[in-house]
């Protein structure tokens, strides 16, 4: 059975930092595109970054540059999002998603290009 969970989320005050995990079972992820994605209350959810297979990765969001990266461990089957420096406007669930498929290698700005998704982690940012 494919199923991806997340884990990291958590309380963190202004200019703190979390790291993300998103761990694979039923596949292997050295394969797919992994994509993060973060749905704030009352908003629509929204890509964040993406790792392809191989290593390349894409920003998403404008207001995350220098502050989120993307990282995979294929021994561990788990694909990290480091967040630092974070903000109160960070506050959301983030989700993570993997590529299937023919082109499921590469990264995509397009949500429905994934077929795979776990089931979120709370991120609040607050004081």
């Amino acid at each position: 059975q494919v199923q991806l969970v997340e884990s990291g989320g958590g309380l963190v005050q202004p200019g703190g930092s979390l790291r993300l995990s998103c761990a694979a079972s039923g596949f292997t992820l050295d394969y797919y595109a992994i994509g993060w994605f973060r749905q704030a209350p009352g908003k629509e959810r929204e890509g964040v970054l993406c790792i392809s297979s191989s290593d390349d990765s894409i920003k998403n969001v404008d207001s995350v540059k220098g502050r989120f990266t993307i990282s995979r461990d294929n021994a561990k089957n788990t694909v990290y999002l480091q967040m630092n420096s974070l903000k109160p406007e960070d506050t959301a669930v983030y989700y993570c998603a993997a590529r299937d498929g023919p082109t499921g290698s590469s990264c995509s700005r397009a949500q429905t290009d994934y077929d795979y998704w776990g089931q979120g982690t709370q991120v609040t940012v607050s004081s």
